[in-house]
């Protein structure tokens, strides 16, 4: 290699752009040492990992010029296209490196595994653990790592603990992995056994639990265990802390919903589209949608779920006009709306009474955004025309959806029937779909309270037995309340909260003081 190149090679650290790249690569041509394995390595490194499209086919173009090639740079292609998620190709790249007559060493099975786990195929991953084995690679901690988090994106998690089991070097990424492969199929006990057994815990092992318990419902656990990474001092990153705020937002957690997003500020983080969302969203489901609004403003990328959050903030906290508002906007902006958006602007309009604009939106959905409405859509549309006394209508949607009417579109025609005492009307819906499953217990509760209301009390009570006699219960109603940052739940009929006795002494009181305060009709 002449001088001039090897003084033209210590450019390519530099932080360059692609035509000073080409430069230098015209140098290295016209001199004669382009194809010198160290200078194509630096070339090609520069191009291929540069994450831009274009710089990874011009580092290719390269590549398949090559009249001598080293495993470094076959490592250096299986790798550039593993991260720019072009993983059948980086696994073809690894075929014809075998074909070539070279041996892969760890860096390649780490790279080639991880193509296999964005691919979900575990018949060419489990190939590739089979040349690991061959090659003595396997008990390296980058391609041990690979194998269990190729195990666990398949759903193949025993495979996955009987080789997390026989690892002597596990750090705690192979951990996280594996808590990680219980978390994705619901194994949430076994998952925190293992969590709660790691010798070492980073931001990404406390997230992959936080997320876990809010994937299943468990939100009170997920805020728990969020508290416990604060106090352990590790310092949470994005995916734990949307994961919180989520959890803040279905248990109403306020207090710790505003700690978590003053934790946000003080640490400097961008509202992007994802985090902002979960605060809008949490924001919105606590209650405060002035305060979810100044952050949806604050927002430099808002996209459709960012909309839809505050949307149905809106419509859930009584501003069901300024949901349809900020529909317009978000139509204006050029940003589709998505099922769920229909949904709650369709349950907006319901609630305010804009018929013609529900109608509207409803034709849009299939003719303008492509968007296929589907039962909870035509739900909103029997509720809005029911709430406007237009039951004919209503009964007219029931009787034409091209999909099997649930209980819930059954329950907005009944509750309409209820509301504008049209009896004859109610009971026939109820015997036209007798029998399809629609024994919601909302449904026979409504359509008591309809022969409630007209006085028809012995039908009352045939009704109330028939959901005896079909085991049809009504689902317990639950209320949520945080005190000092701490959620509480109390369901119907549940007394073995350990402060009961004090609650309900205090509910008395309560309500003997309010009964205090009122007056005859008479009295002023």
């Amino acid at each position: 290699m002449s001088q001039a190149s090897k003084r033209a090679l210590p450019l390519l650290d530099q932080s360059l752009t692609m035509a000073h790249i080409k430069q230098v690569q015209s140098h290295l041509a016209v001199s004669g040492t382009l194809f010198d394995p160290y200078a194509a390595a630096k070339v090609i490194s520069f191009c291929a990992l540069s994450h831009n499209p274009h710089h990874l086919r011009h580092a290719y173009h390269l590549f398949r010029f090559m009249p001598t090639r080293t495993t470094y740079i076959w490592n250096l292609m299986i790798r550039a296209f593993t991260d720019s998620n072009h993983s059948t190709q980086a696994l073809s790249l690894y075929t014809n490196m075998l074909r070539s007559g070279f041996s892969p060493d760890n860096y390649t099975f780490s790279f080639a595994l991880r193509a296999c786990a964005a691919l979900s195929s575990l018949y060419f991953g489990v190939m590739i653990h089979t040349h690991a084995i061959r090659l003595g690679w396997e008990s390296y901690d980058f391609v041990q790592n690979g194998l269990v988090h190729l195990y666990v994106t398949c759903e193949s998690t025993d495979s996955a603990r009987k080789l997390f089991d026989m690892c002597f070097c596990k750090d705690v990424v192979t951990w996280t992995a594996l808590v990680n492969g219980y978390v994705k199929c619901g194994q949430i006990v076994t998952a925190r056994q293992l969590f709660d057994e790691m010798p070492d815990k980073n931001a990404v092992s406390w997230s992959t639990m936080v997320n876990g318990y809010v994937h299943l419902g468990l939100f009170r656990e997920a805020l728990e265990v969020f508290a416990d990474m604060q106090a352990a001092g590790v310092s949470a990153n994005r995916a734990g802390i949307v994961g919180a705020l989520t959890a803040c937002g279905y248990v109403g957690a306020l207090d710790q919903g505003r700690w978590i997003h003053a934790y946000v500020k003080r640490k400097g983080m961008r509202l992007d589209a994802v985090l902002g969302t979960a605060v809008v969203d949490m924001y919105a489901k606590c209650g405060c949608v002035e305060s979810g609004r100044a952050v949806f403003d604050e927002m430099q990328e808002r996209d459709v779920f960012a909309f839809t959050s505050l949307i149905s903030g809106f419509a859930n906290n009584g501003e069901c006009a300024a949901a349809v508002s900020l529909f317009r906007r978000m139509e204006n902006d050029g940003v589709v709306p998505n099922e769920v958006t229909f949904v709650c602007v369709l349950s907006a309009c319901s609630r305010v009474g804009m018929v013609d604009e529900g109608l509207r939106v409803f034709r849009s959905m299939k003719s303008r955004f492509g968007v296929e409405p589907g039962v909870q859509h035509y739900g909103c549309l029997v509720d809005l025309l029911g709430r406007a006394g237009m039951l004919e209508e209503a009964k007219k949607v029931v009787m034409e959806m091209p999909m099997e009417p649930d209980s819930y579109v059954l329950g907005a025609l009944l509750n309409a029937c209820r509301v504008h005492g049209d009896l004859d009307l109610g009971k026939e819906m109820v015997e036209c779909f007798t029998g399809k499953r629609l024994d919601h217990s909302g449904v026979h509760v409504l359509l008591s309270n309809i022969y409630a209301s007209e006085n028809q009390w012995d039908d009352v009570t045939l009704l109330r037995k028939g959901m005896e006699e079909k085991r049809v219960r009504k689902v317990p109603g639950c209320s949520l309340i945080e005190v000092n940052g701490k959620v509480y739940e109390f369901t119907a009929g549940d007394r073995s909260h350990v402060l009961m006795q004090e609650i309900m002494l205090l509910s008395f009181a309560t309500v003997k003081h309010l009964k205090s305060f009122w007056f005859d009709g008479d009295d002023k």
